[in-house]
């Protein structure tokens, strides 16, 4: 398994994160059941981010599932939320998007706390077991 991150800030308390990815050869020949699954789980588990995650779509034909907050964060014409692609071939990748109604959605970061942070890894790791 191999872990990218993108970290725009680290603090005493904290971080600044931009993108996570776990890359891993064990979804190399996963069905689009086993993703199901995996997302499932994942759901389960990520209980303690801003808004809770839920599967919104899944893509048999690409094996894919595309999760996102369930509901995301409304707060004066704009939207916030986690999206979460579990894909075959290896990899779980977590962005938080923000999107003004009538533009383009665009990354931004989401400041968790040190303790997030591993909990995240440790439950990406968990899930592909």
């Amino acid at each position: 398994m191999r872990l990218e991150c993108e970290l725009l800030s680290v603090g005493p308390l904290g971080c600044l994160l931009s993108q996570m990815t776990l890359h891993t050869d064990r979804l190399a020949d996963a069905s689009s059941e086993r993703l199901r699954g995996l997302s499932e789980g994942l759901s389960e588990r990520l209980t303690y981010l801003l808004e809770p995650i839920s599967p919104i779509e899944i893509d048999a034909d690409g094996c894919t599932v595309q999760m996102r907050s369930n509901p995301p964060h409304q707060d004066e014409g704009q939207t916030s939320y986690y999206e979460l692609l579990v894909r075959r071939g290896g990899s779980l990748g977590l962005c938080r998007y923000s999107a003004t109604r009538g533009n383009e959605r665009h990354v931004i970061a989401a400041q968790v706390t040190r303790e997030v942070f591993v909990r995240l890894i440790d439950d990406f790791v968990t899930a592909v077991q």
